[in-house]
């Protein structure tokens, strides 16, 4: 027994040790995890100073019987405050890179880190229940030669593996590498230079919840598709939409994975391309298999209103026709969107991807509205209960902003000529009721000094906007400006 739980102490001093020196080796990559979790910026780096002494400090009290318990109770108390983080992160949508081991191996937060953290504190807690003189034998108390000799082959086995895990990642930098340069060979032997006016970052795309722009596109054979009839299918299923082109020479690199996905997703997800250009160019680009699933655009009309800036670029899309996910620009950000369509069921209402671009943690994405009770610019008292029963587009406005301003008179048609099976509108504004005598809206204008009721529906700016199901929750990210607002309720301006 005393054996055992020397092998356990060591086992953890191995995990801490490693997880706080490469924390310390980059620290700048721990700042990043640390502001991504919501510390602030001004106590990131020392925060991750601290951590990693911290880790290292528990890592050598595992190694003695007589500090191990204290070891035990540090080790358990940060597992629990990295798991409860971890879940809090998950809750809001969000998916920060936990940096559990620096540039050994760091990945998005998910069920997979949760449970390898739990795995970790129930060993520490075990440590913790059995006492402070209970820990095992010590490294110095090791009379049997057997038993040093299984000691320091474990911690020989463990250098060993860390050195392995290290060689595989310099090789997966040197594949990647290898990749980026064919990538760029193939741009130069195909003309290379590509300009583009109002270049904005490539991942700004579409707020999640927002109506995936309509399109009457021809397939390689000729034949229009509508976004309608992708959607309304016997056994709907959400759409992975792949947008490229067939002058794309990263797109040309990524065919045998394009091949590849579309087979892994089958029967659970539809992939379709996007492309530009003639048929006959896009079979040669893209092969026979790809081009069976490739609608054709005259030149970008679909992409630049789905805000696929870049190719090629991915963007998930739910059975209703809504984007379910953030976009993905890039070959690796589209792999990490990939592997998580195909981890998730899609057995929720609200199922959707983040990959912590846009605003994803501002967002209140799936959650219920919160309760107020408020006076509008006509009198009547407003409360939560009033968004419930029929989808509604709740806006946040102020006075003083121009973009508001310059939106007022479409935002007044639309508001007057919305039909039935449109949402309601409701539109939170901070102000007097003097200042708002002349919005001229036929629905109510809710006057919230300070926007503090705004706050709890993730309001992010004015204009901003998210839109309501008939249940109270929140059905979308929010969306900031006029053209994402319509894009909320499948309007395009």
């Amino acid at each position: 027994m005393d054996s055992g739980l020397l092998l356990l102490r060591i086992f953890l001093a191995a995990i801490f040790a490693l997880a706080g020196v490469a924390k310390f080796a980059d620290l700048k990559g721990s700042v990043k995890a640390f502001k991504e979790f919501g510390v602030p910026a001004t106590v990131a780096l020392p925060s991750s100073i601290a951590l990693s002494v911290t880790e290292i400090v528990i890592a050598a009290l595992f190694l003695s019987s007589a500090s191990s318990w204290y070891a035990a109770i540090g080790a358990s108390a940060l597992l629990l405050l990295f798991i409860v983080q971890m879940i809090y992160q998950m809750a809001r949508g969000n998916a920060p890179d936990c940096h559990c081991f620096g540039q050994v191996h760091s990945e998005p937060v998910g069920v997979k880190s949760i449970i390898r953290n739990i795995i970790f504190a129930v060993m520490s807690l075990s440590l913790v229940e059995r006492g402070e003189n209970s820990q095992g034998a010590s490294l110095s108390q090791m009379p049997d030669p057997i038993m040093v000799q299984l000691v320091f082959g474990v911690m020989i086995a463990g250098l060993l593996a860390t050195i392995i895990f290290y060689l595989k990642k310099l090789s997966d930098q040197q594949t990647e590498i290898t990749k980026r340069l064919e990538v760029m060979e193939l741009v130069a032997r195909e003309g290379g230079a590509v300009e583009r006016e109002d270049v904005v970052h490539p991942h700004e795309g579409l707020p999640i919840g927002a109506m995936f722009p309509d399109f009457k596109l021809p397939d390689v054979a000729g034949t229009d598709v509508t976004l309608a009839g992708l959607t309304v299918q016997k056994v709907p299923s959400p759409i992975l939409f792949f947008f490229v082109a067939p002058s794309c020479g990263p797109c040309k690199t990524l065919v045998p994975e394009f091949e590849q996905w579309k087979k892994d997703l089958d029967g659970k997800v539809r992939t379709v391309f996007i492309s530009s250009g003639t048929p006959v160019e896009n079979l040669a680009k893209f092969g026979a298999e790809i081009s069976g699933s490739m609608l054709l655009q005259k030149g970008r009309e679909v992409a630049d209103a789905a805000k696929a800036q870049w190719t090629p670029t991915a963007v998930l899309v739910d059975t209703e026709g809504r984007v379910a996910s953030h976009t993905a620009a890039g070959d690796t950000a589209i792999r990490e969107l990939v592997e998580k369509v195909k981890e998730e069921t899609f057995e929720n209402e609200f199922t959707y991807i983040t990959n912590g671009h846009n605003h994803a943690n501002n967002s209140k994405l799936g959650r219920t509205i919160p309760e107020f009770k408020l006076a509008d610019d006509k009198g009547n008292e407003i409360s939560d209960a009033d968004l419930k029963g029929k989808k509604t587009l709740v806006a946040f406005w102020s006075t003083g902003c121009q973009h508001c301003a310059a939106m007022i008179d479409e935002l007044r048609n639309w508001d007057g000529a919305r039909g039935q099976d449109e949402p309601n509108l409701i539109v939170f504004s901070d102000g007097s009721l003097e200042d708002h005598k002349e919005f001229g809206l036929r629905s109510p204008v809710i006057l919230d000094e300070g926007h503090k009721a705004s706050a709890g529906f993730g309001m992010y700016g004015t204009p901003s906007a998210v839109l309501v199901n008939e249940d109270g929750v929140i059905v979308s990210e929010t969306a900031i400006g006029a053209p994402d607002i319509w894009a909320l309720i499948g309007k395009r301006k």
